[in-house]
């Protein structure tokens, strides 16, 4: 089934609201931070960990500070405004 002309700008407007929020940006600058610290203790390991525990490690021992200093540099950047 083939999708007409305005079902397919539709679907690319819907397509790039999702890539300018704010949540979305989030998610991508999370997902970098993860896959920062897998290669990280790859290296440390000498061998690749997975995406999974690298996911997990994160989580438990840098997420809440990682999130805490997110949110203070988007107080300082709309306070700066």
């Amino acid at each position: 089934m083939k999708n007409s002309p305005e079902m397919t700008a539709a679907q690319g407007e819907q397509s790039q609201f999702v890539k300018n929020s704010v949540l979305y940006k989030e998610f991508l600058a999370e997902r970098e931070e993860i896959l920062k610290h897998k290669w990280i203790e790859s290296e440390k390991v000498g061998a690749d960990i997975g995406f999974e525990k690298a996911l997990l490690d994160w989580i438990v021992k840098y997420r809440s500070s990682w999130r805490n200093k997110r949110m203070k540099e988007a107080k300082a950047e709309t306070t700066a405004s």
